[in-house]
């Protein structure tokens, strides 16, 4: 299923795409601690699916705030995340690894995105390479932190916001390289950078 994520060389040499969790991988349902609730949304299983097939790592970065805020365990969150394995493995597809900041938006940390220090802890980790890499999110601050990183950054709106994305980024936001209509649509994308 893909490339393995503990290879023994420290080499940054291996791509990667880094992809946010609530409302890029599966529905955003506010403060998820149920694993038995998550679904996927149509089309993430084919494009990770084709993103390994050419060699990406799949890299999860997700904030979850409601650790700090007392709403669900890490226990939960890991959890959720191995059921978000097993609804994709039917499909081929997987994420390689996960990482999630549990701090609530005032700590002022620096995991918390659009802070980087959790990509930075990937590519060390990993051995990625990120300028051959990239990022899909449905935010902001997925895309500010791929522009940090120099990553291309992919954003994929939830349905009916894409004029809110535009306008946003024409007043001085982080501006995406590409606007994508669904994930598997930003899959191919990347593909196709080469």
């Amino acid at each position: 299923m893909g490339p393995s994520p503990t290879g023994g060389s420290k080499r940054l040499d291996r791509r990667a795409v880094f992809v946010d969790r609530d409302g890029t991988l599966n529905p955003d349902l506010h403060y998820l601690s149920d694993a038995a609730r998550v679904e996927v949304f149509r089309g993430v299983g084919e494009g990770l699916r084709l993103l390994r097939a050419h060699g990406f790592l799949i890299v999860c970065v997700t904030n979850q705030s409601g650790i700090e805020r007392g709403f669900y365990t890490a226990a939960d969150v890991d959890a959720i995340h191995a059921r978000i394995n097993v609804l994709l493995a039917p499909l081929g597809a997987g994420v390689d690894r996960f990482y999630y900041c549990p701090h609530a938006p005032g700590t002022n940390c620096r995991c918390r995105k659009p802070g980087v220090e959790l990509f930075e802890r990937a590519k060390s980790e990993l051995g990625i390479d990120l300028r051959a890499s990239a990022i899909i999110g449905d935010r902001s601050l997925d895309v500010e932190a791929g522009e940090t990183l120099g990553l291309l950054t992919v954003l994929v709106p939830p349905p009916g916001h894409e004029a809110d994305v535009l306008r946003e980024a024409s007043s001085g936001g982080p501006r995406p390289d590409v606007v994508a209509s669904s994930f598997r649509a930003a899959a191919l994308h990347i593909l196709h950078r080469g």
